[in-house]
């Protein structure tokens, strides 16, 4: 198909949304893999900003970031949550949770830190979650956990709080 000058205005007219995505991972005692960006405050998922004009998905994206940030490439699990967040001074976000699973004492040994990006990393008992990953992020992976926990599907989200 063919664009036509109207309707690429159209397109270019439209609002955007910033999309993300990021896997949980876990270890054998259920605590959280955080990582310490260098770039703002406070710490986050493995994870990142998905590729779309390289036509990437959100699986594809997680991985990708997730291979990039901590030298980790593994397959990633099913999608647990799905967060509209939207706030003042930016456009709204679309972030993607995926379940990256429970790692191993070998594969957390083979954790290699991406120096441009990220300054640490650490495993976080769920109880201590909103004390690292304050806000709608911190809801979204306790959402997640839940998920995990009760065999329930993909939870939706908006701004970290269930909808739906």
């Amino acid at each position: 198909m063919t664009s036509t000058p109207d309707f690429a205005a159209y397109i270019a007219s439209l609002p955007r949304v910033l999309a993300g995505a990021a896997a949980l991972f876990r270890d054998a005692e259920g605590r959280v893999l955080l990582v310490e960006p260098n770039y703002r405050e406070g710490w986050a998922l493995p994870g990142g900003t998905i590729e779309s004009d390289d036509g990437e998905t959100p699986r594809q994206g997680a991985r990708r970031e997730t291979a990039e940030e901590i030298g980790l490439d593994v397959a990633l699990g099913r999608l647990l949550a799905v967060d509209w967040v939207h706030g003042a001074g930016r456009p709204p976000l679309v972030a993607y949770l995926y379940d990256g699973g429970v790692l191993g004492e070998d594969e957390l040994k083979a954790i290699r830190l991406q120096e441009e990006e990220l300054l640490s990393w650490r495993l976080v008992p769920r109880e201590e979650i909103g004390g690292h990953l304050p806000g709608a992020l911190g809801r979204r992976v306790l959402a997640a956990l839940d998920v995990l926990a009760d065999g329930g599907g993909t939870v939706e989200l908006e701004n970290g709080h269930r909808v739906g």
